[in-house]
């Protein structure tokens, strides 16, 4: 069946962020893609309004033209976009298994890595290339012990998994002339892979909220934080995430001042978690206790629990406790956390 330009854009207008055009062109790899990072965060959906034309081309290319197709020994040429792609896909594949499954024991070994590594692949397998998926997720378990534990955690093992891919990159083997898989069965998967990915990410958000935005305000601080050297690159950043809550204002005609998305983050995420209800009752203290009253709390505890000073065979698991409690306090307290 011949696709038709005017189609695809009308699809790429009306429902692009969402991959309807790629599904009409029959690039499901693309298509899923767009389903779960909304049009590539939007950047994506809008650089296409030049290359829609050439995807048309590419579906209605003939026996022919797939002849003509390089061998599958000549690699594809490294693609700095797609590199990117890459790159923050991974990154954000990791950072939604940290919201929606950081519980699990097992997590920065093998779910970490996995779900990085899948949104690497899912990049790299755009369009007519793709690439050694069980090279880059052997990438991506190696790489993660490195960084295990750490809330950034995502940025390396989506670089180590993204040079992998770029260095086994490869053309898809051509499809056989006339052979076209049906709709139901290609949206059966599609379907698939989008609950399996917002699936975990649902039941966080919804049975846990707070803990969320808990994570979600750190992980902005942190990402923050790396361009202190740089102020404008961390205002043109800081604008990117507060994006959504503008285009929210601007659908329901409010004002989108960020000092108002700070309140609005302030006043969901001042209920203390359960690990920080924990550390309240390790340090004796009361929930509107203030960042005085607990340092005064960590200080004489820590005195007493001491090793060099308590002789009791618990002091130094004791210590160790008041210690981590007094840390996760402190960071609730952390003056810079909205702003």
């Amino acid at each position: 069946m011949v696709k038709s330009v005017i189609v695809a854009y009308v699809l790429w207008a009306v429902g692009g962020p969402l991959g309807l055009h790629h599904l009409y062109l029959g690039r499901d790899s693309h298509a899923l893609l767009w389903m779960l990072t909304l049009g590539g965060f939007g950047f994506g959906w809008v650089r296409e309004v030049s290359r829609i034309p050439a995807y048309v081309g590419e579906a209605n290319q003939d026996a022919d033209q797939e002849r003509k197709r390089p061998p599958a020994s000549v690699p594809p040429p490294v693609g700095p976009v797609r590199f990117a792609g890459q790159v923050c896909v991974g990154i954000y594949f990791g950072t939604v298994a940290l919201i929606g499954l950081n519980s699990l024991s097992f997590f920065y070994l093998i779910v970490l890595p996995l779900s990085v590594g899948a949104g690497v692949h899912l990049v790299s397998s755009v369009g007519q290339q793709t690439s050694d998926l069980q090279k880059t997720l052997t990438a991506c378990l190696i790489t993660s012990p490195i960084f295990y534990g750490s809330t950034l955690s995502p940025l390396p093992i989506s670089l180590a998994a993204s040079v992998t891919a770029a260095q086994n990159r490869r053309f898809k083997p051509p499809q056989t002339p006339g052979k076209t898989q049906k709709l139901g069965p290609r949206l059966y998967r599609l379907g698939l892979a989008w609950l399996a990915f917002s699936a975990p990410l649902g039941y966080c958000i919804f049975h846990n909220t707070t803990a969320t935005l808990y994570y979600l305000s750190d992980s902005i601080t942190a990402l923050l934080d790396i361009f202190w050297f740089l102020p404008w690159l961390r205002g043109v950043m800081e604008y990117i995430l507060l994006m959504p809550y503008r285009i929210l204002c601007v659908l329901t005609g409010g004002g989108y001042y960020e000092e108002a998305w700070r309140k609005v983050l302030e006043i969901l995420l001042k209920e203390y978690t359960e690990r920080e209800k924990e550390a309240l009752q390790v340090l004796a203290l009361k929930s509107e206790a203030s960042l005085e009253e607990i340092t005064r709390s960590y200080r004489e505890l820590a005195k007493t629990w001491h090793p060099d000073h308590n002789p009791s065979k618990d002091a130094e698991a004791m210590f160790v406790k008041i210690h981590e409690a007094y840390d996760i306090l402190q960071r609730w307290h952390r003056p810079h956390r909205f702003q």
